[in-house]
Parts: C-alpha cells; sequence; structure tokens
C-alpha cells in the first residue's frame, strides 16, 4: 500500500488516514508531495485525477478523499478494530467523524493546522468560537458515554481520534483553552508515538506557505 500526503507541518487531511494506519500496524509505503509548490498539483494528478491529497494505492485501487481511505482500511482490515465494536458508540463515532469530515469550516479557515507555529489567543471569530465549543461538547460527550476502558473517543484508539488528531494540534497552536477531561483527551493523542514522529517530521521540513506561517504575524 502507498499513501500519498502533503506537508506533515500544515496537512491537516494527510494525518488522519496516515495516523490512523500507523495506529493500526499496517504497513505502507509514505509518498510526501509538498503543497502549493511549483509542479505539485502535476504530481499529485498522477496518482489521482482528483488531483488532491491523500491518496491511498493498494494493488489497483485508488482511494482519494481522507474519509474514503479510512472507511476503505476499516473494510480492507476488519480485524484492527477501526470502528468501536458496540454499535451504539460506532454509530456515534461515525457521526461525530462524519462532522467533522464536513463542517467547522471556520476553525478550518480561521485555524489553519501549523505544528511550528504558536499563535495563542489568534484566529477567535464568532464561527470559531462556535466550532470549538462544538469539538468540546463533543469530546465531552464521547469521553463521559463511551471512554471507560481507554483513553480515547470510545476508549480504544478508532477513525474518530484519527479525525480529531489534527484539533489537538490546533488546539495547542492557537492555546485554545480546555478543561480537564478535554487536556487528557489531548495529553493521550499526543503522547502517542505515531504522532510524536508526525509533529518532529513537520518541524524538519523546509518548505513554508506564507498564507499560513503569516497569518497572525505581527508585521515588523
Amino acid at each position: 500500500m502507498k499513501l500519498i500526503i502533503g506537508n506533515k507541518n500544515y496537512s491537516s487531511w494527510s494525518l488522519r488516514p496516515w495516523i490512523a494506519m500507523k495506529q493500526m500496524d499496517i504497513e505502507f509505503e509514505e509518498i510526501r508531495i509538498p503543497l502549493y509548490q511549483s509542479g505539485s498539483s502535476e504530481a499529485i494528478a498522477q496518482y489521482s485525477s482528483a488531483a488532491r491529497l491523500p491518496i491511498l494505492l493498494d494493488g489497483d485501487r485508488t482511494i482519494w478523499d481522507s474519509a474514503a481511505i479510512l472507511e476503505y482500511l476499516a473494510e480492507r482490515f476488519p480485524q484492527r478494530s477501526f470502528w468501536p465494536q458496540n454499535i451504539e458508540a460506532r454509530t456515534v463515532a461515525r457521526c461525530v467523524s462524519a462532522e467533522m469530515h464536513s463542517g467547522f469550516f471556520a476553525l478550518r479557515e480561521q485555524m489553519p493546522m501549523n505544528c511550528k507555529a504558536r499563535f495563542l489567543g489568534k484566529g477567535k471569530s464568532p464561527g470559531s468560537e462556535k466550532d470549538i465549543t462544538r469539538v468540546r461538547q463533543i469530546w465531552n460527550d464521547c469521553r463521559s458515554q463511551f471512554g471507560e476502558g481507554g483513553e480515547f473517543l470510545f476508549g480504544a484508539f478508532s477513525i474518530a481520534d484519527a479525525v480529531y488528531a489534527p484539533v489537538v494540534l490546533r488546539f495547542i497552536t492557537y492555546g485554545v483553552e480546555v478543561n480537564p477531561v478535554e487536556q487528557s483527551y489531548m495529553d493521550s493523542v499526543l503522547k502517542l508515538p505515531a504522532l510524536q514522529s508526525w509533529i518532529a517530521a513537520g518541524l524538519a521540513e523546509t518548505e513554508t506557505m506564507p498564507q499560513y506561517d503569516d497569518l497572525y504575524r505581527n508585521p515588523s
């Protein structure tokens, strides 16, 4: 299997299937294509006509879109428990994962993922604050209803945690205030060796994206 991803410092969509595959111990070759560089679009289009990352290649199959990749992996490796076993927990896990995939536009726009940056207190707006409140509600509800027996949203690591891992990184970059339950969940995600490896690689990248890096920097 091959997973084509973007920059680890910036690409939240790429992080989701990457960390899921790492956590589920699925072997794959990583192909990184830096975004918004000369030739980036052409390089991505070699793997999928959608020309967007991430992309999973499994033999003759090409799967694009992070949600489709995660669902494909859950079907391809049913023994790995990508989703909770309990039907009630699994239903909620699918709902909160789909909600993140299809919404939270203000959070994405005003608090883009940037592992290197620290924009503490920045990115606040009525829209992003509403999104943050909803994320925190999801985390608290999932932990209280389904988190028994593990450190993650549904106890054991699942697709839902892969989906919200980039949000954990966003909350750190922008200094979002959280309660003890939320902080404990964030700490559990952050201490995952896979995420630590992703962050370290992101910090080592040399590519820059001024549209993200200079978003909240004070003019000199």
